[in-house]
């Protein structure tokens, strides 16, 4: 449902948190709904899930989703992996928020795939490069992790990193850090970074984000709202953290080709972010990168979350992305 609190007036009341004096901020308790693991497959859903800790001093942990059809025959092919970052703008959401769930059973179901959803320490109280960090860490996790669904289902050699939102940021900044230690992450290979819907930003309004500026659902006043609560204290919008385009490390993206790493991007015309992603497709094709953008007319920020029939879509374009490696 959507927050009864106009964006416009008051864009951290529109997220559920009450902005203190001092810059930290208090939570709204039950502001957004979450479910527990899953050991039993719902009928719509055929799709296994379970949690487990990733690091327990900084409180990250996962939850996997299995098909259960996997379960029900001996697998004669071990399934790809897609270790999955959630959306929220750095600041909301985790992998039991019943939006990424739902979200997760559908791509689980559709590719079919084992997924690794990540939990990582949100913002303001852990600013970036927190989740940065904490997303690599989940990389190093997975490689040694004793799990039977891990050890008897996934194919490690087959890895894809994927985002939405937020976390598609996260797979760029994660995929930057993962290139320059492939070796270290063995028997881990990623094979691809699937962006859906990524959060990035900038100083400078593009001409999508004035078009959408009076939008009722996600309008760049909260991106903005954000990123003051995301970003390092004293940097700007302008950050390589936030704008892709700042700080271009071409060597290090010469490594994604240099490894056959393929790039998937996905956007909508009816979210004000989708100048900047078409711009990042520009910027990584410049670069010599073997990169996808797939940009649909109409839509809104997160649209394949909540509309079954656009998740649908989505789940064809990246079973192809998927398969075709």
């Amino acid at each position: 449902m959507p927050s009864p609190i106009d964006p416009h007036v008051d864009p951290y009341g529109y997220l559920g948190m009450i902005r203190n004096p001092d810059g930290s901020i208090t939570r709204k308790p039950e502001f957004l709904p979450t479910a527990p693991p899953s050991y039993k497959p719902d009928p719509d859903f055929p799709v296994l899930t379970k949690d487990i800790p990733i690091n327990l001093e900084k409180k990250t942990w996962a939850r996997l989703y299995l098909p259960d059809t996997e379960l029900s025959s001996i697998p004669t092919k071990k399934l790809p992996l897609i270790i999955y970052y959630h959306g929220g703008g750095f600041v909301q959401f985790s992998p039991s928020s019943m939006l990424f769930q739902n979200f997760c059973f559908w791509i689980a179901k559709q590719i079919p795939a084992v997924i690794v959803s990540v939990g990582y320490r949100l913002a303001p109280e852990h600013r970036l490069p927190a989740a940065y960090e904490d997303g690599m860490e989940a990389l190093h996790w997975i490689r040694t992790i004793n799990d039977v669904w891990m050890t008897k289902y996934v194919d490690l050699s087959k890895c894809f990193l994927m985002g939405s939102s937020s976390g598609g940021n996260i797979v760029h900044h994660v995929g930057l850090r993962a290139v320059a230690c492939v070796d270290d992450l063995a028997p881990l290979k990623i094979q691809g970074l699937i962006f859906h819907q990524p959060f990035f930003g900038g100083t400078r309004r593009t001409l999508s984000e004035v078009r959408l500026s009076n939008d009722k659902l996600f309008p760049p006043l909260v991106a903005d709202a954000m990123w003051d609560l995301t970003l390092p204290v004293g940097v700007n919008r302008d950050h390589e953290y936030c704008n892709p385009m700042m700080g271009i490390k071409s060597e290090v993206l010469m490594k994604f080709k240099d490894q056959g790493w393929r790039l998937l991007v996905t956007g909508c015309e009816g979210d004000h972010l989708v100048d900047r992603q078409i711009e990042l497709v520009r910027m990584l094709k410049e670069n010599g990168l073997d990169v996808i953008g797939e940009f649909n007319n109409g839509g809104f920020h997160g649209c394949q979350l909540v509309d079954e029939s656009k998740a649908e879509i989505l789940c064809g374009v990246l079973k192809k992305f998927i398969n075709s490696m």
